[in-house]
């Protein structure tokens, strides 16, 4: 499955417009988690707990966006966006959308 940011794929002609496509999760981060975050926040520098979950939430949405796009038979998705919302205090949406379409190798 070919994905990009781009409306458009290099070396690619898009043959048909499947439609809209989207992946999307919902995430907390634990009591635990949180402690450790608010300890790394003492010492300044990269949250990397709050890093992890992110990088974790997004690869999710992600996965669930190109196996809508397989579904839907497409080969490939453009114009792919994130998109993020908190729905409450710690507790973070996910979306990942884009156009599924077809193409064909020029």
């Amino acid at each position: 499955m070919l994905v990009a940011t781009t409306n458009e794929l290099a070396g690619y002609r898009i043959s048909a417009h499947v439609g809209m496509v989207r992946g999307v999760t919902v995430r907390s981060r634990s009591v635990v988690g949180n402690l450790g975050g608010a300890i790394q926040s003492i010492f300044g520098g990269n949250l990397s707990i709050y890093t992890e979950l992110a990088e974790h939430a997004r690869q999710e949405a992600y996965d669930l966006m190109v196996s809508h796009a397989q579904r839907a038979g497409a080969d490939a998705v453009v114009a792919m966006r994130y998109d993020a919302n908190e729905i409450m205090d710690g507790i973070t949406e996910v979306l990942c959308y884009g156009t599924a379409v077809k193409v064909e190798r020029v």
